[in-house]
């Protein structure tokens, strides 16, 4: 038995991976946006904004770092360290765009973000 570390920079990566395991097509399918883990920074969000984010994020199993007086509001503003996989965004960009706060719009942005991810991933 051993146990080997793997990198998974993209979507393309994680799909040669599981499929050189062996696993079912639809199988690789449903796997490859959970084996691939993205993190963004958001700059700026006031609290209502941060709670909302942090826990959405949380609310698909990804996670959120928010400063510390979010939940009690005595920060004016937070940056926030989202972390999750690829499939995990998904969920939580069409949960955000029904939010109040300006929040569509940041779902806008991660979307974004997430497209220009997978550019780069494909050298365009």
């Amino acid at each position: 038995m051993e146990i080997g570390v793997r990198f998974i920079p993209s979507l393309d990566h994680a799909r040669k991976e599981i499929e050189l395991i062996g696993s079912d097509p639809g199988g690789c399918s449903l796997m490859t946006p959970k084996a691939v883990h993205r993190v963004f920074k958001i700059s700026g969000l006031n609290p209502k904004q941060a709670n909302i984010v942090k826990q959405e994020m949380l609310a698909r199993g990804g996670e959120a770092a928010v400063a510390r007086g979010v939940v009690n509001q005595s920060v004016e503003k937070s940056d926030v360290l989202l972390m999750g996989t690829t499939k995990q965004y998904r969920t939580f960009i069409d949960k955000l765009k029904i939010q109040p706060f300006g929040l569509s719009k940041l779902a806008a942005k991660i979307n974004e973000a997430l497209a220009a991810w997978k550019a780069m991933e494909l050298g365009c």
